[in-house]
């Protein structure tokens, strides 16, 4: 059974905290083990890769056979059935879509000094995406990465995706296919992230690497950020709903269970203003998992890390969402849109009761890769601004230096900073002789 707090009981503050708290994931201490395994393919290159892939991935390779071929591509996807490959199609024009609409625009003016101001934005050159393999594949993930990265101009997008034994995802090729993907190898682990940043005599290295993997994906990535950019160290999933009693308990059940589905380690939470319907949810919840497929690990991820909050008001709802700042809100209450323009912190807002989660997760538009783990206070969810950058753009006139110069030779004589000052200042002379 999950945990019920009452936000008029006299504990409630203390559970509350402690819930937030909560350490959800078994996160054993691998970074000495990646940091020898980026080390060895930065010495090693393709020979590193090819030896951790045997040992971790049971697959034998050759610098050759590192990547898939055109004909393993289309003959992978010939695997696939037309109505999964229409879903992927219509998933992909839709995130395409949304995603084309977030390029921001470049600008130049001229202020009143006469100086010329601005900025544009231009991709990075190369991105990677890491993408978990096996039967645990997700062609979802694949789709959320990369159609941002081409939208944003990356001019070549890899993939890296294990293939354990051998065995691969047709759906996941397929989906690299549709998004445009022009590179895909069958590697993983810390050894296929240190390949991307670093480079070898096969992978040429990227500027940034996106995409969700084990604690050893998530260290090899903190450990290459700054060699790369990288998106960013996501946590287990984790869902929070608010709802009120004119829900049917079984669609807030299913809610819950999407979440719970994922590991044993995600986190569902409802937050209701009604206690009864709360635990008709629960009710709901544990008649679902009598027969879902994927119970054993929904169950645990509900028995340990689930909870109802009950509060007094929506109000109470909306801050307490605020500081829970989940991956994914779902508000199916009578006044959705308005409790949604009051939410400050989320990942992504999923608003009235005919949003599932789930629409979020495939075909909605907006992007899967959500910030967790409270991160939503300060970060984003995945977007084309990942795969861009900003170059700021300044001209000056021999009248606007002449209007703002003295202070900047001021400002740099006050940091002892000489040669600042005076690559103004011989300007500034020049100026004073008439020789423009």
């Amino acid at each position: 059974m999950p945990q019920f707090l009452n936000t008029s009981d006299a504990d409630f503050e203390s559970r509350f905290t402690a819930l937030l708290g909560a350490k959800r994931e078994d996160s054993p201490d691998v970074d000495h083990i990646v940091a020898d395994i980026i080390a060895d393919v930065r010495a090693r290159g393709d020979a590193a890769v090819i030896a951790l892939t045997s040992k971790f991935d049971r697959l034998d390779l050759t610098p050759d056979t590192m990547r898939f071929s055109q004909a393993e591509i289309e003959a992978e996807c010939a695997k696939v059935s037309d109505a999964d490959r229409a879903a992927l199609e219509l998933a992909a024009s839709r995130i395409r879509a949304y995603h084309a609409r977030q390029m921001p625009a470049d600008d130049m003016w001229t202020d009143e000094t006469g100086a010329t101001l601005g900025w544009r934005w231009t991709p990075v050159s190369a991105a990677g995406l890491y993408v978990p393999g096996g039967l645990a594949s997700y062609p979802s993930s694949v789709l959320m990465n990369a159609i941002p990265a081409k939208v944003a101009g990356v001019g070549r997008l890899a993939i890296v995706v294990p293939t354990p034994n051998g065995v691969t995802n047709p759906l996941v090729l397929m989906a690299a296919k549709i998004a445009g993907v022009d590179e895909i190898y069958r590697i993983g682990g810390a050894q296929a992230v240190a390949a991307l940043a670093y480079g070898t005599d096969t992978i040429a290295p990227v500027d940034k690497i996106t995409g969700p993997g084990n604690a050893f994906v998530a260290a090899a990535k903190r450990r290459v950020f700054g060699k790369v950019g990288i998106d960013m160290i996501a946590g287990p999933s984790e869902i929070l709903v608010i709802a009120d009693k004119d829900n049917d308990p079984d669609w807030i059940a299913l809610d819950l269970l999407s979440q719970a589905e994922h590991d044993e380690s995600a986190q569902s939470l409802l937050i209701t203003d009604d206690a009864d319907f709360g635990q008709a949810v629960v009710a709901a919840v544990e008649k679902r998992l009598e027969t879902l497929e994927r119970r054993a690990i929904a169950g645990a991820s509900w028995r340990d890390f689930g909870a109802v909050i009950t509060v007094a008001n929506m109000d109470e709802a909306v801050a307490l969402s605020d500081r829970i700042a989940p991956e994914h809100l779902e508000i199916c209450t009578v006044n959705a849109e308005e409790l949604a323009g009051q939410v400050t912190h989320a990942g992504a807002i999923f608003i009235g009761g005919w949003t599932p989660e789930a629409i979020g997760d495939y075909i909605g538009g907006p992007n899967h890769v959500l910030p967790t783990a409270r991160s939503a206070r300060f970060s984003s969810g995945l977007s084309v601004m990942d795969f861009i950058k900003r170059t700021t753009l300044s001209q000056m006139t021999p009248q606007a230096l002449a209007a703002i110069g003295p202070a900047a030779e001021r400002l740099a004589q006050s940091e002892s900073l000489e040669a600042h000052g005076l690559s103004v200042r011989a300007r500034l002379d020049r100026l004073n002789t008439g020789d423009t």
